[in-house]
């Protein structure tokens, strides 16, 4: 399925490879989306205010997915964000949820599952 309105993506995670895993999966439907290793690059990057949903990785190097989120709320800027984590933690994702997060994916979730996710962000 193509999605035909151009939607700006930013994906933050310290690993390559899921960065361009996920990245693949979102061009092939259409969407623009971009990579930043970290935080600090995607906040630097000025592309906030232009981006339509916000995927990032809980656990990160020096600024946390969760510090990321809480950061942009402080600036204003208000992103339907999906997290994404290794660790199935329900400390973690309540936390998320209430600073209205629209999911916590746990890893490995399938390409179904981000694209259902990502229009569900979308769409709020």
């Amino acid at each position: 399925m193509t999605t035909h309105t151009k939607h700006l993506i930013a994906i933050v995670d310290d690993d390559v490879s899921v960065r361009s895993a996920l990245q693949g999966v979102l061009r092939s439907v259409g969407w623009d989306a971009q990579v930043y290793a970290s935080a600090a690059e995607f906040l630097a990057s000025g592309q906030a205010t232009e981006t339509d949903c916000l995927i990032t990785d809980v656990h990160m190097p020096d600024t946390s997915g969760l510090e990321l989120q809480a950061r942009l709320i402080t600036d204003g800027i208000r992103l339907p964000t999906i997290f994404i984590t290794a660790y199935g933690n329900p400390r973690i994702r309540q936390q998320a949820m209430q600073a209205g997060a629209v999911e916590v994916l746990a890893k490995p979730f399938t390409d179904d599952q981000l694209l259902a996710t990502v229009r569900s962000a979308l769409a709020s």
